[in-house]
């Protein structure tokens, strides 16, 4: 990290003696009472007293705001407004307590001049949090170009504090304001961050932006005021630095709230869509995943009813023997579905696909007074034969439009597939070759698994690794660049069985012999997954995460192709994060448009940081009631065990994996934890 606590501390220390001097100079001036050796130089003292005080003040709050990590941007605005956006409403007492009580006139003249250096350390605060926040928003997802322009503008903001120096006035000079303006808004419209906010947190960002806005308000108001009733106090807002800071972060915040709001209305929409595309490709992922029948007919049902917004459904299901049985039911019971079912026999239309948006239209239905108004039914029926029927329910008319509907038919297309494919590897399963290709695969798998692992004195590092089945898809490995630097690579390959473990070898060649040139984490993956185009098949794809670590730089860099979020301790800050980074899968797309699609991330560690790298069958495990191990009990393990060596680490997070979900495997798991120290590089394999 390039701000250590220690230069903070340094920076709040000249910061206050900073304001102090300009206090009392400025106590000095207005009282008539400043030392003649110094009084023809008081007003560029107070100018250079001015000056120390913002620059320290804004490289305070670089260094502070350079901590923040991830992408928590509510967050980031929760801070803004709480530690320094409620200064204003200080403020706003301040100007409530001069005009109305009078308190700060005789008997005691020099308070007023405290007071309102107090007021302008309060704003100084709050624009230094701000600048640099934003900063953070604007730079999200950054590119080199981006970060070059902000650069520039940095350098700009800061280049104006000389004007403020010499006492000259900038902000009069109308063409270097308009540019300067139109710099702004550039920057401005960098806002990728508010399509990562859910409709709830959209909602709290307009708040919270609100709020800031009404905090700079507050700010101006109140100099205003007190510029107009008190002639001797100084007009902070004509200051080149801080007036070009107020500007931007006033313009910043207000396209920010701006584009929030016109966003609140599609926020649902495109979350509903989101949804409807993770839940099919969970489904798409069911057989890799292990999960049976029952499961993947119950992901369909309630992926359908969040689609289409149902208020009531149930999912019938015809068994070998023909008979129907209900194994998916909500909001409705046995005999309100038998009412229907003769309904829909009765019109003979319970056996096709059929959409009535008006029940009340139809005298059958009219007549069984039903709460609900529109009825979906969809026929699960493929070639080959019929599966059962899913019905819907909702309580308004026109319930059910195209789209939703053609949503559900792709659920209901897929699960079909789904249970096809699950019933003939149910059946192959049965088949000898299989099994004799079952113990070549696990053979060949456990022949890529290292045996022995990297020791180290500035690092540590404890594995584990167990498949699900007779053959995972999971695998690892390391390699060691030079003295200074080793390779680690974790990866989940789509799939199992003999094709899963000749990918994985497949992959173990391409990590050993591309990483031979000292690859970047990015160049590695480009080069991999155009590698891998020529060899593997169109529905199949790797998901790998590369991890350089660099004993020399203190830092390792990495790139992640879709694999799951690096879990991290950060000792010095001692806090406990994923690195929630960008990058697709290899064999997903198979042009030179992947390059674009991941990215590489550097990050210095700290002795006693700890990193944890896994697979999707570690935060997806399962327990009796089918809740999720998940990402969030995951990070609490870590952030209770931090201190421990890696092994106890390990051990803790599986022994708490196991106590959850009662020993019982669905997916392959592997587990490493990296612990780093502080001492000389002494590698031994």
């Amino acid at each position: 990290m390039p701000y250590t606590i220690k230069h903070k501390r340094l920076y709040t220390f000249a910061a206050t003696v900073s304001w102090l001097l300009l206090v009392i100079n400025s106590l000095f001036v207005n009282q008539e009472s400043y030392p003649e050796t110094f009084q023809e130089n008081s007003n560029f003292l107070g100018r250079l007293f001015k000056v120390c005080f913002i620059a320290f003040v804004f490289l305070t709050q670089r260094a502070s705001v350079e901590a923040y990590r991830g992408t928590d941007f509510i967050g980031y605005l929760w801070k803004l407004f709480i530690r320094a956006g409620s200064t204003a409403y200080i403020c706003g007492l301040f100007y409530f307590a001069d005009q109305r009580l009078s308190i700060f006139s005789a008997p005691f003249p020099g308070l007023l001049e405290v007071i309102y250096f107090i007021s302008f350390a309060f704003l100084t605060y709050f624009l230094g949090k701000a600048f640099y926040i934003w900063r953070n928003m604007i730079l999200f997802q950054k590119t080199r170009v981006l970060q070059y322009e902000w650069d520039w503008f940095e350098f700009l903001i800061y280049a104006s504090l000389l004007g403020s120096l010499l006492g000259l006035q900038l902000l009069d000079y109308i063409p270097l304001l308009c540019l300067m303006v139109l710099y702004m808004l550039f920057l401005s419209i960098h806002l990728r961050w508010v399509a990562y906010l859910t409709a709830t947190k959209k909602w709290r960002s307009v708040f919270l932006l609100t709020g800031i806005v009404v905090s700079l308000v507050i700010f101006y108001k109140y100099f205003e005021y007190m510029l107009a009733e008190h002639q001797l106090i100084p007009d902070f807002f004509n200051d080149p630095f801080l007036g070009l800071t107020c500007l931007f972060v006033a313009l910043y915040t207000a396209v920010s709230l701006l584009v929030a709001i016109f966003n609140l209305p599609t926020s649902s929409v495109f979350e509903q869509k989101r949804e409807d595309l993770l839940n099919f490709q969970r489904l798409s992922q069911s057989i890799q995943q292990g999960e049976d029948e029952p499961q993947v007919y119950n992901l369909m049902f309630h992926s359908a009813m969040n689609a289409s917004g149902a208020d009531a459904a149930w999912l019938e299901i015809l068994d070998e023997a023909g008979q129907l049985s209900i194994i998916e039911a909500e909001n409705v019971d046995e005999t309100i579905v038998t009412q229907i079912r003769q309904v829909l026999d009765k019109y003979q239309v319970s056996s096709v696909e059929y959409v009535n948006n008006n029940l009340d239209h139809n005298a059958g239905f009219k007549a069984l007074q039903l709460p609900w108004r529109s009825l979906n039914v969809i026929p699960l029926k493929s070639q080959k034969r019929n599966y059962g029927t899913l019905y819907l329910l909702k309580d308004i008319e026109q319930g059910f439009d195209r789209e939703s509907i053609n949503v559900i038919r792709t659920f209901t297309s897929q699960t079909l597939l789904t249970i096809e494919n699950l019933r003939l590897v149910a059946e192959s399963l049965q088949n000898e070759r299989y099994k004799e290709e079952l113990k070549i695969a696990s053979s060949v798998q456990e022949s890529l698994i290292p045996k022995t692992f990297p020791s180290d004195s500035w690092f540590e590092i404890s594995c584990f690794s167990q498949a699900a089945k007779e053959v995972g898809g999971d695998f690892y490995d390391f390699l060691q660049l030079n003295e200074n630097r080793i390779a680690i690579i974790i990866g989940d390959v789509s799939g199992k069985g003999i094709s899963a473990a000749f990918h994985m070898a497949q992959m173990k060649g391409i990590f050993h012999g591309l990483m031979q040139d000292d690859l970047q984490p990015v160049e590695f993956m480009v080069k991999a997954n155009n590698a891998l185009t020529h060899c593997l098949e169109r529905t199949s794809f790797i998901t790998a995460a590369l991890y350089i670590i660099d004993y020399k730089l203190k830092g390792f860099f990495f790139a992640r192709a879709g694999h799951c979020h690096t879990l991290y301790y950060n000792s010095m800050t001692e806090e406990t994060f994923y690195f929630n980074t960008e990058g697709l899968g290899l064999g997903i797309i198979r042009d030179k448009s992947y390059s674009k699609r991941i990215h590489n991330m550097h990050y210095d560690y700290n002795p006693g940081d700890v990193m944890v790298i896994y697979t999707d069958g570690i935060v997806e495990a399962r327990s009796a009631n089918q809740d999720e191990y998940g990402e969030e009990r995951l990070r609490e393990m870590l952030s209770k065990h931090y201190h421990l060596e890696a092994d106890d680490i390990k051990d803790a997070i599986i022994n708490d994996l196991n106590s959850f979900s009662s020993e019982i495997i669905h997916d392959d798991q592997t587990l490493i934890v990296i612990k780093f120290r502080n001492d000389q590089p002494n590698l031994a394999l």
